[in-house]
C-alpha cells in the first residue's frame, strides 16, 4: 500500500448527490437547475389538481348535467330465485332476516334491502325486509310463507 493506491473501505462513501444552488463555481448555481422563471423554477410550487397551464380544465369545460336527488332512498335489492338458491345450498332454513343477509354478504349492515321478484320461490320463508315488490310479496305468500316489513 502507497499513496497512489489509498482508498476509502468498500461502502464508507456514499454518493450525496447534486449540490445545488451553492455558487458559480459548482456548475449548478444560478438557477439551480431549475431552467429559468415560471412558477416551476419559484420555492412553493405545486401544480394543483387538474392544471393544464392556464388553458380552461376539462371540468370546466364539460357542462354542468342532470339533477341528482339528495332525499332519494337507495334498496340493495334481493331476488326471489337468490333466496331459493340459499335455501337449496342449506344456507338458510325457514326465516331470512337482515342479519341473515349481512351475514350472507347479499346486504350491508347500513343498507336498506328490497325483496324483488325474479325467479320462483319453492320453499316456505318468512323473510323480513325493509320494502316488498307487490310481486315478490305474492310469491312468498303463494309458497305459504310471510313478508314481514321492517
Amino acid at each position: 500500500m502507497n499513496l497512489s493506491n489509498l482508498k476509502p473501505a468498500e461502502g464508507s462513501v456514499k454518493n450525496q448527490g447534486k449540490r445545488v444552488g451553492r455558487g458559480q463555481g459548482s456548475g449548478k448555481g444560478g438557477t439551480a437547475t431549475r431552467g429559468h422563471k415560471g412558477a416551476k423554477s419559484r420555492s412553493g410550487y405545486s401544480k394543483k389538481l387538474g392544471f393544464e397551464g392556464g388553458q380552461m380544465p376539462l371540468q370546466r369545460r364539460v357542462p354542468k348535467y342532470g339533477f341528482k336527488n339528495i332525499n332519494r332512498v337507495e334498496y340493495q335489492g334481493v331476488n326471489l330465485d337468490t333466496l331459493q338458491e340459499l335455501v337449496d345450498n342449506k344456507k338458510i332454513k325457514d326465516a331470512v332476516d337482515f342479519q341473515t343477509l349481512v351475514d350472507l354478504g347479499l346486504a350491508g349492515k347500513n343498507e336498506l334491502v328490497k325483496i324483488l321478484g325474479r325467479g320462483e320461490l319453492k320453499s316456505k320463508l318468512t323473510v323480513t325486509a325493509h320494502k316488498f315488490t307487490a310481486s315478490a310479496k305474492a310469491a312468498i305468500e303463494a309458497a305459504g310463507g310471510e313478508a314481514v316489513t321492517l
